[in-house]
């Protein structure tokens, strides 16, 4: 019996994350680059050991303030069995909002090894988009792909912006770093373990998820976004992570009609005129 009951969790688990990912194609290069080009978001590598991660980005100085955007989970799985070769998403959401943004400054972090190869870097490992995606080397490499960009301008103050599962790692940043001043999410899961229950699948031991650092966030202004409709995050994962959270400088705006993989870069720029709380 309890051999039957892991094999219904491991499809559990690959079902789950063909809600997050949808399929890869080979158009998911081209379209990023549409998106990228259309905005005039530039794109570079940078090297983080053990894997690269790919940014777009377009600045004007001064460069006081600068928005950095954090992709979603991505294509994690080819089929029931098996997982993706390559974890670009086919939809990247997260780079769409940062082209949808009329900021001056503008910063778009994929996860690891989105949109590159093939073939892929050798410390491109299947785990790093599947079981490990919020591990704690996950999150070092995505800090210090950021550290390196921010560099070239120093006092720059950021806010941060995560799509999904970048919306937790986008918190988790925020939670480490001491040039954050704001941060919002979309669709954000910002509870991993609840979010994992609610699709009935196995836990995620080597994840960090952003609800245990929470009360970190106290001062930190913030809105969370969710979809009334979305079936992948629900809203109930804001409103969780804002009273873990507790406070004044937390806000969650439930957006009227729209999914998990809805098209939120239609909206964002009325989205990003939502004054932030006062703290």
């Amino acid at each position: 019996m309890s051999g039957r009951k892991n094999i219904f969790f491991a499809v559990l688990l690959i079902n789950l994350s063909f809600l997050f990912a949808g399929c890869v194609s080979d158009d998911s290069h081209r379209d990023a680059n549409e998106i990228a080009q259309r905005a005039g978001l530039t794109r570079e590598i940078i090297p983080t050991t053990p894997f690269p991660i790919v940014t777009w980005s377009r600045t004007e100085p001064p460069v006081n303030a600068l928005r950095v955007y954090i992709e979603g989970d991505g294509f994690a799985w080819k089929s029931r069995t098996r997982p993706s070769d390559n974890p670009t998403p086919r939809d990247p959401l997260g780079l769409a909002l940062a082209g949808a943004d009329p900021s001056a400054n503008v910063l778009y972090l994929a996860r690891p090894c989105q949109f590159i190869g093939p073939p892929l870097p050798t410390g491109c490992s299947v785990n790093l988009w599947t079981d490990d995606r919020f591990s704690p080397a996950v999150i070092d490499a995505m800090n210090r792909a950021l550290s390196q960009f921010v560099q070239r301008y120093p006092g720059v103050k950021i806010e941060l912006v995560g799509y999904s599962g970048g919306g937790n790692i986008a918190a988790l940043l925020a939670e480490r770093r001491t040039d954050v001043r704001t941060l919002r999410t979309v669709a954000g899961n910002l509870d991993v373990g609840y979010v994992n229950a609610w699709h009935h699948v196995s836990a995620m031991p080597a994840a960090m998820s952003a609800i245990d650092h929470a009360q970190t966030l106290k001062t930190l202004p913030q809105i969370h976004f969710s979809g009334d409709v979305d079936k992948t995050v629900p809203p109930d994962v804001a409103r969780r992570f804002q009273q873990r959270v507790g406070g004044s400088c937390t806000r969650v705006e439930s957006v009227r009609g729209m999914a998990h993989g809805s098209d939120w870069a239609a909206i964002w720029p009325q989205l990003l005129a939502i004054a932030m709380p006062a703290c």
